[in-house]
């Protein structure tokens, strides 16, 4: 990064700007790439980066280069939480950073490149902590991002606001990938909300709730998707959340629709089922929490092995030329 020219700035005040976003402050290494990164994902209104939790007032970039300012680079984020949750948000974060790095991301090396995550709220304290957890446990070294209330705040120069949207081949540490799937990240838990059982019952027929929402499960040959094999996705009939997709779909002589895999790991969950006097693998949607079908390890080798039986009562068909319609056309790729 090279020295800009000097401005004033003043200490941004750590109340929130709008009763309906929420603020986190994010120091990620070099703020050029991060305030890119950031301001790319999906409920991000706005960014602003600056010099954050140091012990000297309006600091010019050459001071927390050359001096010891104890401040770190750092982005102010403002977010809808309607569309995007703060841990979902942390957890992009991270995946852009090197969390077990001290004092240096990328190529830049210096205490204002440290990683913190620096709040605002006391009630998104637990979430950060939160978030940390899983996080340390991924990595065999200690994880060294800072998490601590946010102190102070001075917006840097101009020169250095979206300074990427300026100057499009500047220097960045974060690898180029990393910004297309912070465009196309989406917050299943804000995006696909869980509905009541009193919302379904007036939106669900009566073999869909009780498939959904009681166990049930529909006959075999003589339901709505067992022998659909068209292009496109299957969703969850009650939250859209997407689950399975048709080139994953293989004829299983079942009667009922059968699928290698769900389209991502961690979309639907599997817990043991001793109902009925079998030992078997109940699947269930995450997000929505609705009975799905079972799972069972008689599938095609060639895809892996596995047979997921799911009830067509609990699924929605999006036709691959609807996707874009409904939203779900940063799945196209994969139909």
């Amino acid at each position: 990064m090279n020295n800009k020219e000097n401005t004033d700035a003043e200490l941004i005040s750590v109340e929130e700007d709008d009763e309906n976003m929420k603020t986190i402050y994010l120091a990620g290494g070099c703020f050029w790439g991060a305030e890119k990164y950031l301001s790319l994902i999906p409920g991000v209104g706005s960014t602003l980066v600056g010099y954050a939790n140091g012990y000297t007032a309006n600091p010019t970039y050459e001071e927390v280069c050359r001096r010891d300012t104890g401040h770190a680079e750092a982005v102010k984020v403002e977010y809808d939480p309607t569309k995007v949750s703060l841990a979902f948000l942390l957890e992009l974060f991270y995946d852009a950073i090197e969390p077990t790095s001290l004092n240096r991301q990328g190529g830049d090396v210096g205490t204002q490149y440290r990683t913190g995550v620096y709040y605002i709220d006391e009630a998104d304290k637990n979430i950060i902590l939160s978030s940390i957890t899983p996080l340390q446990e991924s990595y065999d070294k200690p994880v060294m991002i800072e998490v601590k209330p946010l102190d102070n705040f001075y917006p840097a120069e101009e020169y250095h606001q979206k300074y990427l949207d300026k100057n499009p081949g500047g220097y960045c540490h974060i690898e180029g990938a990393k910004f297309e799937k912070a465009r196309r990240a989406v917050d299943n838990a804000t995006l696909y909300r869980k509905k009541t059982k009193d919302e379904l019952r007036r939106t669900l027929t009566d073999i869909q709730f009780e498939v959904t929402q009681n166990n049930a499960t529909e006959p075999p040959f003589r339901n709505e998707y067992f022998d659909k094999f068209e292009p496109g996705i299957y969703v969850d009939i009650t939250t859209g959340q997407p689950l399975f997709i048709s080139t994953d779909k293989f004829e299983s002589g079942c009667g009922w629709p059968s699928f290698s895999k769900p389209i991502y790991d961690g979309l639907v969950t599997e817990l043991s089922d001793y109902t009925h006097g079998m030992e078997r693998i109940e699947v269930r949607s995450k997000q929505g929490d609705v009975h799905l079908g079972h799972v069972f390890k008689d599938g095609p080798k060639e895809l892996g092995g596995l047979r997921y039986c799911i009830n067509s009562a609990s699924l929605r068909f999006i036709p691959k030329e609807r996707m874009e319609d409904e939203g779900y056309g940063y799945l196209l790729g994969l139909v």
